[in-house]
């Protein structure tokens, strides 16, 4: 699943607008939209919108062959 998919999942679970987010993040909704239909966000914006949608947010690498998290 993308992390945009989950992030209006979340928004939704919260009652909440992509507008909403945009004022909690000091973006504008223009950015916001167009990182959402990219899907194109870094580590960093992932955390701060955890954050702001009071949520943990883990990166985590899962090898294939052995299933191990790093």
């Amino acid at each position: 699943m993308t992390a945009s998919k989950k992030i209006k999942i979340l928004l939704v679970q919260r009652d909440m607008t992509l507008t909403d987010l945009a004022e909690k993040l000091g973006k504008s909704l223009s950015t916001m939209s167009g990182k959402m239909k990219r899907d194109n966000f870094t580590e960093k914006d992932l955390m701060k919108i955890a954050e702001a949608l009071r949520c943990d947010y883990e990166a985590v690498f899962t090898d294939k062959d052995t299933g191990k998290q790093i």
